[in-house]
């Protein structure tokens, strides 16, 4: 006879964390986000989701979705409870977060998800395609830095039991900021992982008009990094 323990464990669902994004470049900060939410939801795994074709930033120019797609996998390869997922990528057309869901839901029907997004973008998220479903699919996890203000009460109109808002350390890092450092050629190390830094070089990544990369010289630290955008740090598919 299995005791009471081992019964509450093999009862218990999977919980999948899902973090979707364009990761143009992928950073730290998505890193360290994917990490601490991980550990205070006790999930499974967290499974990174590159978006394909992000209909809301159609105004500015996106990495090629490979790209994008190759810097992640190289960003979470030293960490055995992070995936990538290619779904959002390998589906043609527009990215909308509930078609991601709806994938995922198929691949693990019987698995628990949690979405991960900038908490910011939760303000925005009713204007999201078929947002109703998502709270259905989903178990939506907010994330922001110390000192930021956003309470439940901020995000009238949405289910509450299915929100859930963390603050997180060392959110101070944006894609953004990292992509106008590389074209000025300023470093961007410790801002996002080494390997990437390394791509980003590689492929000549974000170069500005001269031709620079400022993806190569170490001296300059993240301390630099304005933490002006933090919904950057762990956007959603639609942000």
């Amino acid at each position: 006879m299995s005791d009471g323990t081992n019964s509450k464990s093999a009862a218990r669902k999977q919980r999948i964390g899902v973090m979707g994004g364009t990761f143009d470049p992928i950073h730290n900060g998505h890193l360290v986000a994917a990490s601490e939410v991980a550990d205070h939801f006790d999930l499974d795994f967290v499974l990174f989701v590159p978006t394909g074709e992000p209909w809301q930033k159609r105004g500015r120019k996106v990495s090629d979705s490979e790209d994008r797609y190759l810097m992640t996998v190289i960003a979470t390869a030293s960490n055995p409870q992070f995936s990538v997922s290619r779904v959002d990528i390998d589906r043609p057309g527009d990215t909308y977060t509930v078609d991601t869901l709806r994938d995922l839901k198929v691949i693990y029907p019987d698995a628990e998800l949690f979405f991960i997004t900038g908490a910011d973008a939760l303000q925005k998220i009713m204007t999201w395609r078929d947002w109703e479903e998502m709270f259905d699919a989903a178990t939506f996890v907010g994330v922001t830095r110390p000192g930021i203000q956003l309470r439940k009460e901020d995000l009238e109109g949405l289910d509450t039991s299915r929100l859930h808002l963390i603050e997180i350390p060392a959110m101070a890092i944006s894609s953004t900021d990292c992509r106008a450092r590389a074209a000025q050629g300023r470093p961007v190390w410790y801002l996002v992982p080494d390997g990437v830094v390394q791509y980003i070089a590689k492929r000549g990544l974000y170069q500005s008009s001269t031709g620079t990369v400022g993806s190569v010289s170490p001296a300059t630290s993240a301390c630099e990094t304005s933490g002006r955008n933090t919904a950057h740090a762990a956007s959603a598919s639609e942000s």
